[in-house]
């Protein structure tokens, strides 16, 4: 097997082996803007990277962006299957900077989250990315669920989580005059924020570096490049192969992957264990309408069930001022299926097959069915917010459905 970085934001990436054609490269632009394709980065007239990463969502963007930074002599190049960066899980977030409260204390995902948020204001600050640090209320509505959110709380504070405090109804009233609730961990620390425009910001921070981003390249196949008669020095310098489903090729010498809902896939055509394997779950949001929108100030969440993989429906301000109320958690027939009945048969059969599904509904079925009974029916979903703001109404929504978010389990 060929050399690899292994585990940079992605699943792990080996390899087993020239260029052809022309292929599109892009500028990076600004922020927020449309990604205009044309010839860039630093080694636009060659084939050959030093390392290629496949993914050009926040995490492949970011793991380039950290890599040329550090290290500026070498070519980074930065393959993404669709014609923009950042179109599929990056863009179709709710879009919150948490603050770290929620991860077992002592554990890299604490230590990453509690770090992140507060590189991800810095960053912002930088860059002039507008975000918003609206605060975050988790909220017990029931008495049974106060020994959680104190349990919670404790947790918080272990992390090392910035302004935590626990609050009584007076002051939950404060935050948020129309929330109702016997009490809360107040979050301050908590904000939003566009990822998309925090992508693209860190495509051109890699462009700018040196760096080369390949779109329309959707890999196909990654192999080490067997040794051609002519030993030419391409085949010794940069013998892995990834090849596109056009037939296009780059060498290189290492590969990161950082596929998000593809990264089992990703990982078996670079040599690698395919498990876990990914289960999608989609995400649907109900938008508030604009003129009631003074009832939400900042992100207000219910108390998790420690039982359960998600966080339950809450209430995320975002940063064009409409208030979206949700997600559910529902098992998506296709991997970036967005719409309810997006289809994949292979996605399908892979979920069925492959993954640990059988496991997943038995250890979660009566939350399952909750979520599916609350995804037909949309008095069920305002009821369970009506907990939290009992003034909020069916009519008060304006649409069925938000943007559709898609996140993944291992299993």
């Amino acid at each position: 097997m060929a050399p690899a970085l292994r585990y940079l934001g992605g699943a792990c990436a080996r390899a087993r082996g020239g260029f052809s054609g022309a292929l599109a490269w892009g500028w990076g632009p600004a922020p927020g803007a449309p990604w205009p394709l044309g010839r860039g980065g630093r080694r636009a007239s060659t084939s050959s990277f030093d390392v290629v990463i496949v993914g050009g969502g926040i995490v492949g963007l970011a793991s380039a962006r950290a890599l040329i930074l550090r290290h500026p002599a070498l070519s980074i190049g930065v393959l993404e299957k669709e014609k923009d960066l950042a179109v599929h899980q990056t863009g179709h977030n709710s879009g919150v900077i948490h603050s770290g409260i929620y991860y077992k204390p002592e554990s890299l995902k604490a230590r990453l989250c509690v770090q992140g948020a507060a590189l991800i204001y810095e960053y912002c600050n930088q860059k002039g990315i507008s975000y918003k640090q609206c605060g975050k209320l988790i909220v017990a509505v029931e008495q049974e669920e106060i020994p959680r959110l104190q349990a919670l709380y404790e947790r918080g504070l272990q992390n090392g989580v910035r302004g935590l405090r626990l609050i009584q109804p007076e002051d939950i009233k404060k935050k948020e005059p129309y929330c109702r609730g016997l009490m809360a961990i107040d979050c301050p620390y908590t904000g939003i924020v566009d990822y998309r425009q925090v992508a693209l910001s860190f495509a051109q921070d890699f462009q700018e570096a040196g760096g080369s981003v390949l779109t329309n390249f959707e890999v196909k196949e990654i192999e080490t490049a067997k040794e051609s008669p002519s030993r030419s020095k391409d085949g010794v310098t940069y013998p892995i192969v990834i090849r596109n489903t056009k037939g296009e090729e780059v060498r290189c010498q290492y590969v990161v992957t950082c596929a998000g809902l593809y990264s089992d896939r990703i990982s078996e055509l670079s040599g690698c264990n395919p498990d876990p394997r990914i289960v999608p779950f989609r995400g649907d949001y109900l938008v508030l309408k604009p003129e009631k929108r003074y009832l939400v100030k900042g992100n207000i969440y219910p108390v998790p069930d420690s039982r359960f993989p998600f966080l339950g429906v809450h209430f995320t301000p975002r940063m064009d001022g409409s208030i979206w109320l949700g997600p559910n958690a529902v098992l998506a027939l296709k991997r970036e299926g967005y719409r309810p009945f997006d289809f994949s048969a292979r996605d399908v059969m892979d979920v069925i097959i492959k993954s640990g599904l059988i496991k997943l509904v038995f250890q979660n079925f009566s939350y399952g069915v909750n979520e599916m009974y609350k995804a037909l029916f949309l008095s069920a979903t305002v009821k369970h917010l009506q907990k939290f703001i009992p003034e909020i109404t069916v009519s008060d929504i304006r649409s069925r459905w938000a943007r559709r978010t898609l996140h993944q389990q291992l299993q």
